[in-house]
């Protein structure tokens, strides 16, 4: 009938017959009738190969489908089971609806979508689901998308880091692609336990096409790098680098400021410059002077900096230590390799403690240093990565399980994002 047609065209059921529509008062909706196309039918769910029929299952039953105006909308249909040689006896496979799941496939992607973008709340409000339910939808298209799509198929550079999602020492581990920007794999945990999970999931051969990992100075994320591929230059992030030197210069300004609270009346520093109680504050008010960078610093900041390297020499020094450090990456290449070997020599005969235990550090870190200043290289993307998960966290107000918030983040950052129901593909064309 051509009113059925026209239902089955707005319900996107292609695959399907439908029987008919009917007004349900009890459920305060649209059902409509429907049965699979006959081949389509008589399939398994889980694999969709044709299988004997072998009972008529618990009759008949109901999937949540996108509203009309302001009605729900349900699809019945009959809900046989089969006899499958490789999944035993399950229930048929319908063509509107993924396997096990109380909503059409529609219903699904749409949930999916809108998880990604808006607050989960809002989703529940404007689709009448509950919240748990969009946990379980975004797993279930998680799943459908990675049956399809290998995430880890011709890696070659990528990047580890660690991100809270949880008070109480909760981390998730996760793996990026500096090649396409795309998050490729997630898990809970910050150990060599976790990360050893994704190379095992990898595999060696495919392991030993790595060329760069950029990655912090996590000595657990470089053993197993170290051991699970080692052809692979190591990739040191520069901002946690100078971020080092930045924590150092801010212990030589915090020493200088309790040397003058605790002096009485005036003292001298070892190069006996006078200094006094009253420059204290100053002092404490001199961090953004110093940990900002020179471009940066307002004309009030340019001169808290020249007032330092008047009055406090040993502190304007460590300024210029940590301001070298930063030099050499934005040097980079072997410009930027050659001013770390200098770098390196004058942190050594500096004489501030803190600076001198620095470049030990530096120089047991010098190779992936080197690798990231030839690379260019940087935890840059993955930052960026982490920052979305965030957003993702604050926007679904929380997870009461770790992996409900994997699967959105693969589901917003992973690349294979699911579109609207009858709108054309947005994803770019990848190539697996």
């Amino acid at each position: 009938m051509p009113n059925n047609r026209i239902w089955a065209d707005m319900l996107g059921l292609d695959r399907a017959v439908v029987e008919g529509v009917v007004f349900d008062e009890d459920a305060g909706g649209l059902v409509a009738s429907v049965r699979p196309k006959a081949r389509e039918a008589g399939r398994c769910g889980v694999c969709r190969r044709r299988c004997p029929g072998y009972d008529a299952g618990r009759g008949r039953r109901r999937w949540r489908a996108l509203d009309a105006g302001t009605l729900m909308v349900w699809i019945e249909a009959d809900a046989p089971r089969v006899a499958c040689r490789e999944h035993g006896v399950t229930v048929a496979g319908v063509p509107w609806a993924r396997h096990g799941a109380g909503h059409t496939r529609d219903f699904d992607d749409q949930v999916a979508w809108m998880a990604t973008r808006m607050a989960q709340t809002t989703a529940c409000r404007l689709l009448r689901i509950a919240w748990p339910t969009v946990g379980s939808i975004i797993t279930r298209v998680g799943a459908d998308i990675d049956a399809v799509h290998d995430r880890l198929a011709g890696l070659r550079r990528i990047g580890i880091d660690e991100i809270s999602y949880k008070k109480g020492q909760k981390y998730l581990t996760i793996v990026v692609d500096h090649d396409s920007g795309r998050l490729v794999w997630a898990a809970v945990g910050a150990n060599t336990a976790t990360l050893r999970a994704f190379f095992d999931q990898l595999g060696p051969d495919r392991a030993g096409e790595l060329t760069h990992i950029s990655a912090d100075a996590a000595p657990w994320i470089a053993l197993v790098c170290d051991q699970s591929a080692p052809q692979a230059a190591r990739i040191a992030d520069p901002f946690h680098i100078v971020k080092w030197a930045t924590e150092e210069l801010d212990e030589v300004r915090k020493g200088l400021w309790r040397t003058i609270r605790r002096s009485e009346g005036t003292t001298r520093d070892h190069r006996d410059k006078r200094i006094s109680k009253t420059e204290a504050l100053s002092i404490k008010r001199s961090r953004w002077a110093l940990w900002k960078n020179p471009e940066n610093l307002t004309e009030r900041q340019a001169a808290k900096l020249d007032w330092i390297a008047k009055t406090h020499p040993v502190l304007h020094h460590a300024w210029a230590l940590k301001e070298g450090l930063r030099t050499v990456f934005r040097l980079g290449g072997e410009a930027g390799v050659d001013a770390l070997d200098r770098w390196l020599k004058w942190a050594a005969r500096c004489r501030i403690p803190g600076f001198v235990r620095l470049g030990q550090r530096v120089r047991a870190q010098r190779e992936p240093i080197e690798a990231s200043l030839r690379s260019g290289l940087s935890n840059g993307l993955i930052e960026s990565t982490n920052t979305k998960i965030r957003v993702l966290t604050r926007m679904a107000y929380g997870f009461k399980s770790p992996e409900t918030l994997i699967a959105l983040a693969m589901l917003a950052l992973g690349g294979h994002q699911p579109d609207l129901p009858g709108r054309p593909s947005t994803n770019p064309p990848t190539q697996e």
